[in-house]
């Protein structure tokens, strides 16, 4: 076989994010976002008010901007899945929906790299120290700025590619478009409306990562296990590693 050959053949096979991957972060990302929301509904929008809870309730605060922030990571690979299965019908509509909503997470975790130095300002001085700190700087320009309205509109426009190509049912499509509803910035509190929000995500996308976890042979049960454990050291090697740095 040519190195010509071999090449083509490796890029005929080779698909990002996967079954497995693209299946599991369908599921997990919307649900991870939706307990993020969740854990901080009780507490109040505004940023001074999420400061002074973390004060109050630092492990929950914690809990709840992680469980977000890893819901949104995990995002990156759904929407690539979900952008290749509309691009089979609607290829246009696939590349400005997923170009939009992934700089639209990538805002989202720069905030969240904020809201991180945040919380650590509150364990290190106290929570009106921090507050003083967000609301001096809380108008500065940052590039991500820039990306503040493909936050909302990625979602929109991947619903929308949804529907034209069949990919998500009308029902899925409507839930993926509520996502442009959920508040963005700094520091955000939970409301009514991000909890519709997260839940529409979930309607749209996890009966989607059920699908495509289902859409192939199924592993033996060696392979299974493997693979769980496989991905059980690895998270536990890059825990400890990142902890170390």
């Amino acid at each position: 076989m040519s190195d010509t050959t071999q090449e083509q053949n490796l890029k005929k096979n080779y698909d990002f994010p996967g079954r497995w991957l693209g299946g599991a972060a369908l599921i997990f990302g919307p649900l991870l976002m939706l307990t993020g929301v969740a854990l901080r509904y009780r507490f109040h929008f505004f940023f001074p008010d999420q400061l002074a809870a973390f004060q109050d309730y630092p492990a929950l605060l914690t809990a709840s901007y992680n469980a977000f922030a890893a819901g949104n990571v995990l995002m990156l690979p759904a929407v690539i899945l979900l952008a290749k299965r509309i691009a089979g019908r609607r290829p246009h509509w696939a590349f400005w929906g997923a170009t939009f909503s992934v700089f639209g997470l990538f805002t989202r975790t720069f905030h969240a790299g904020v809201d991180h130095l945040a919380f650590q300002l509150v364990r290190q001085q106290s929570a009106d120290a921090a507050t003083q700190v967000i609301a001096d700087s809380y108008s500065a320009f940052h590039i991500f700025k820039t990306f503040n309205l493909a936050v909302m509109l990625g979602w929109i426009v991947l619903a929308i590619g949804s529907y034209l190509s069949r990919a998500l049912t009308i029902y899925q499509c409507i839930g993926l478009a509520l996502m442009s509803s959920l508040p963005l910035g700094v520091l955000k509190g939970s409301t009514a409306l991000s909890v519709v929000a997260t839940i529409g995500l979930c309607a749209a996308l996890l009966p989607f990562g059920v699908k495509v976890l289902r859409d192939g042979p199924k592993p033996s049960a060696t392979a299974l296990s493997c693979g769980i454990a496989l991905s059980a050291a690895l998270i536990g090697f890059f825990y400890f590693f990142g902890q170390a740095g």
